[in-house]
């Protein structure tokens, strides 16, 4: 028997009769009273909508009409259209199947059907018809999954307009077909984990070997749009699934078309409309107690949004998508007493390696932005380098997960004999290590083939970035009184960037100060500006590292009697 259908005998009530069915008379009464709060939330809904559009027109429509008017006064920007048509295959490929991974593993914790707590934990438990209540929420989930394949669609249209020479109702309507189906296939994808147990537990086995995929396919792109396409791979990959099937209908109206265009819409198209009327019908089966946990859940993030509490709402999400189970891994247990913080640290990691698989796969668009440095110059090569650090300094912040949940609850550092600054500073010895070893064999090997010195700054820029990581996690109870201040007026101010600068204080100064000798250093004629780029980085993992000290200071914790720091 399958779990929903265990879960629905489990908490089935008693028989109801007709007469006992209030669904309409319920529904009823409660939109009249209702009435207030949905006209208010009318209003907050509408007035989202209008600064979506803004936003979208101002940064959107008005560029690609400036760019239209410029191509018809003899602007020439077909000599893109080269690059562009040769990363589709494998960029698109990436983007569905990235689209549908998250979709779908949003339905591990949120999903498709998820009325608001007054609804899963009071009307639902009352003889109601769950199909009037629920699917509602099922069709707005799908609104909201359309919207980003419209803008996309959009976008899309424009690109193949001014590069392609395509029509743009031709090139429109082709990547509508996927903007349209992709989303909505996955949202019915979602629903199915919703419901089942094993559907989950496939997803959470398959997320990090479709997320290697993804950045696979998205290198390979790179690489075509470089010059280096592998035809029967991106056919392959373009016949593979839905994700691959968007792909071909985008090409559809180009100079590049694949064989199969109106048979990819039609496997795009049939089975959508097929899922969608099946999954409508299954939206009202979801049991109850997985709506009231996706409710709880739901409701959680939400509040910590609010208050920006970022990581609060991440740690909800992760919690209640089931991906905090842990290996039981052991390591020897140390001799020596200042090993007992990195060996906690190693074998927190080892527990859970999806961190260290996150820091793998942040690592390689960091290395590919860095690579890109050497054919630029001037604000690109700019924009690079701290793309790269940035990437970097992300992969490294994997590592740095046990100083963060020490900082979370102060308490929980009791354990140490050491002060709290001591043991944040200890907290850095395994991601240094962690990074800076497989960088420095990386550079040696780089040297080794002839790819310059340049490759020893990866190494070097790892204990500036690990400082980093540890001045965010030391930041201490959010300073949310930059955010809300009577002397900011109606309009907030500066202080949602004031907050934003203190949020991310560690990395905007690692990456700020980091950029300029880094560039310098790329493009340098001569060893020294390397050396001067590598030195100024260890200062400033110095410098960070003091930083990362004073505000774990601040944290509350002192040091026991007699201890050490």
């Amino acid at each position: 028997m399958s779990d929903t259908a265990v879960e629905s005998e489990r908490e089935a009530p008693a028989e109801w009769s007709a007469d006992d069915d209030w669904t309409d008379e319920a529904l009823a009464l409660l939109r009249a009273m209702r009435a207030p709060h949905r006209r208010q939330r009318a209003k907050q809904a509408a007035f989202a909508v209008y600064c979506t559009l803004l936003v979208l027109v101002v940064w959107g429509a008005v560029p690609s009409l400036g760019l239209f008017l410029q191509a018809s006064m003899g602007a020439d920007y077909t000599r893109h259209g080269g690059l562009l048509l040769a990363a589709m295959p494998s960029g698109i490929t990436a983007l569905g199947l990235a689209t549908v991974l998250l979709v779908v593993r949003d339905g591990l914790w949120r999903g498709p059907v998820v009325p608001p707590r007054a609804t899963a934990d009071w009307l639902l438990a009352h003889p109601v018809r769950p199909r009037p209540v629920l699917r509602p929420w099922f069709w707005l989930s799908c609104a909201l999954a359309v919207f980003p394949g419209l803008v996309t669609a959009c976008g899309g249209m424009v690109a193949l307009g001014l590069t392609a020479g395509v029509g743009l109702p031709a090139a429109l309507g082709w990547c509508l077909v996927g903007g349209v189906c992709l989303p909505l296939l996955a949202t019915c994808a979602g629903l199915l984990v919703e419901r089942s147990d094993r559907a989950a537990g496939w997803v959470r086995r398959l997320t990090p070997y479709l997320t290697l995929l993804v950045l696979a396919l998205g290198t390979q792109s790179t690489l075509a749009a470089a010059g280096h396409p592998v035809r029967w791979l991106e056919r392959v990959e373009l016949w593979s699934g839905p994700w691959g099937w968007a792909g071909i209908a985008a090409l559809a109206p180009t100079r590049a078309a694949v064989p199969g265009g109106w048979l990819a819409a039609g496997l795009l198209v049939v089975p959508t409309v097929g899922c969608l009327v099946l999954a409508d019908r299954a939206a009202a089966t979801v049991s109850l107690h997985r709506l009231r946990a996706r409710a709880r859940a739901a409701a959680g993030v939400l509040a910590a949004l609010r208050t920006v509490e970022l990581r609060a709402a991440r740690l909800t999400v992760t919690s209640a998508s089931g991906g905090t189970r842990q290996r039981r891994v052991r390591l020897p247990a140390p001799r020596r007493a200042w090993l007992v913080v990195p060996w906690r640290d190693a074998l927190a990691l080892l527990r859970s390696p999806g961190r260290l698989g996150r820091a793998v796969v942040l690592a390689v668009p960091a290395l590919l932005c860095a690579d890109l440095v050497h054919g630029l110059s001037g604000g690109a090569a700019l924009l690079a380098t701290a793309a790269a650090l940035v990437f970097g300094y992300l992969a490294v912040a994997q590592l740095l997960e046990p100083a963060r949940i020490e900082t979370d609850d102060i308490r929980r550092a009791s354990w140490s004999p050491y002060s709290v600054p001591g043991l944040m500073l200890r907290h850095a010895i395994v991601p240094t290590v962690l990074g800076t070893l497989p960088a420095l064999a990386g550079a040696a090997l780089v040297v080794l083939d002839g790819g310059g010195p340049a490759a020893w700054l990866a190494p070097a820029a790892v204990p500036a970035l690990v400082g980093a990581g540890l001045v965010n996690a030391c930041r201490g109870v959010l300073r949310q009184d930059l955010l809300i201040s009577p002397a900011q007026g109606a309009g907030g101010g500066t202080g949602p960037l004031l907050f934003a600068v203190w949020y991310a204080a560690g990395p905007l100064v690692a990456v700020a100060a980091l950029t300029l000798p880094f560039v310098t250093a790329l493009h340098g004629p001569t060893a020294a500006p390397l050396g001067k780029a590598v030195a100024f980085s260890l200062l400033l993992a110095t410098a960070l590292l003091r930083w990362a000290w004073g505000r774990a200071g601040k944290l509350g914790g002192r040091p026991r009697p007699g201890a050490g720091g």
